[in-house]
């Protein structure tokens, strides 16, 4: 049977590098709403184009457009391939169409894993980050310096860059804004039992080997 899971954590905490290694792992598929919105707007298909209009009247996308992309998506998947759903649901009305579109599909939701953070922690790993601008290596001012001062080790490269919204301010902002997102919804799936938490601020292979026995135990 197909894994169905929503991974949760606020930017930062991995979820993008654990999905990407459920999807080598289990050939599941990571489905990204806003991904899945810019293809459809880009592609120009029927959903798309009545997305764009919303965005360009400077509106929000309704929850029955993200839906509709959902289902489409799900719709083009094998029956056996496992989902990982990222980005969505972030309100009790998106959790209920969630479930509505995946028992049309005969599918159910197995697991809602959340990647648990320290937010100063958070703040200092992301704050702390910059990357070679000519290979893209990753480095960090206190936890991975080149081992040549000012020196891509990868490249040899010497110019290196940060992502502007990398500040202690978006940070918290972002962290606030998830909070504020997950709330609802995480007492409704604590109630039927199937969250798990795990420490995101562990490295990244003691994240994967606690989601993996997360999936193993059912």
């Amino acid at each position: 049977m197909p894994i169905n899971l929503i991974l949760l954590g606020p930017p930062g905490a991995g979820k993008g590098t654990q999905s990407s290694r459920l999807e080598d792992a289990h050939g599941m598929v990571q489905l990204s709403t806003g991904d899945m919105l810019r293809a459809a707007v880009k592609a120009e298909t029927p959903l798309g184009l009545e997305a764009k209009a919303v965005m360009a009247a400077g509106d929000l996308v309704s929850d029955d457009i993200v839906s509709g992309l959902i289902g489409e998506r799900l719709d083009q998947l094998g029956a056996d391939t496992g989902v990982i759903f990222d980005g969505y649901p972030r309100t009790r009305a998106q959790a209920e169409a969630l479930d509505a579109l995946l028992a049309e599909r005969g599918r159910h939701l197995d697991h809602v894993i959340e990647l648990v953070v320290d937010e100063d922690a958070l703040v200092d790993r992301i704050t702390g980050r910059f990357t070679c601008a000519a290979c893209g290596a990753g480095y960090h001012d206190r936890y991975k310096q080149p081992l040549e001062a000012g020196v891509c080790d990868v490249c040899g490269g010497t110019d290196f860059k940060r992502r502007p919204d990398d500040t202690e301010e978006t940070v918290r902002k972002r962290m606030a804004e998830y909070r504020a997102k997950t709330a609802p919804i995480l007492p409704l799936y604590d109630a039927r039992g199937i969250v798990s938490r795990v420490d995101g601020m562990a490295n990244i292979d003691a994240v994967t080997q606690s989601i993996e026995g997360i999936l193993d135990a059912g």
